[in-house]
């Protein structure tokens, strides 16, 4: 995989979920449809966001009978990229000043509040 320092905008996004969901290589006609529907975006615009992901390093391309495109990143890989440049950026990098402010906004319930106890409580049992 792709080392994690690749930066992708919220335009690109739209187009790794649509790879990341396919689990598969997916053409360009299919990734175009999809975007043409959910954004209106041009075919040249649908080009220029594959061809940029590409450049960064974030997908790689198929050559078959037709050009299909795949990740070079997972999407969990990505939201822990982005996951920790948010905690990086705006709490000095301390994950638990960021679940305080979240608390403190009301951002969690209740129930999100006795979850995360539960889940600390018994440790990360996927680990």
């Amino acid at each position: 995989m792709q080392a994690l320092t690749v930066k992708i905008s919220d335009a690109e996004l739209e187009v790794m979920r649509i790879l990341w969901r396919e689990k598969q290589a997916v053409s360009f006609s299919d990734i175009r449809a999809e975007l043409s529907d959910k954004t209106g975006w041009e075919k040249s615009t649908i080009a220029t966001l594959l061809r940029r992901l590409q450049k960064k390093g974030a997908i790689s391309i198929q050559e078959k009978e037709i050009r299909y495109y795949v990740p070079n990143i997972t999407k969990e890989d990505y939201i822990t990229l982005k996951k920790r440049s948010l905690i990086d950026k705006l709490y000095d990098g301390s994950a638990k000043n960021f679940v305080a402010a979240l608390c403190r906004s009301g951002e969690l319930t209740e129930t999100d509040i006795d979850e995360l106890k539960e889940y600390f409580r018994m440790g990360d049992k996927d680990k």
